[in-house]
């Protein structure tokens, strides 16, 4: 049963590195110019992406994509994503290490 579930992590592991890969590549093409290209923004009023939770990100997205949340800008980019190019990018983003450090 121990190799079971160590091989069932292994392979979830692997998975989601792949996912974060394929991510990393639709973000520089799509996300990047707001976002950072490492999830830290570039832009007034863009929030980072770095670090934050993969469930949180595949939400919003889910959520600009239905329309359920608003935004002039992320409304049309979200509206073509499929389920697994959101898996991709929420991988990606949640992959990236954030320090914080005290004032």
């Amino acid at each position: 049963m121990k190799r079971f579930v160590f091989a069932l992590a292994l392979v979830a592991f692997n998975s989601f590195a792949d996912d974060a890969a394929e991510g990393r590549a639709k973000a520089d093409a799509a996300c990047a110019l707001c976002h950072g290209p490492n999830g830290v923004a570039s832009m007034p009023g863009a929030p980072n992406l770095a670090g934050q939770q993969a469930i949180y990100l595949s939400e919003q997205l889910k959520n600009y994509r239905s329309g359920k949340r608003h935004h002039e800008v992320m409304s049309y980019i979200a509206k073509p994503l499929t389920d697994a190019e959101i898996t991709q990018l929420a991988a990606w983003y949640s992959s990236i290490k954030v320090t914080v450090e005290a004032p």
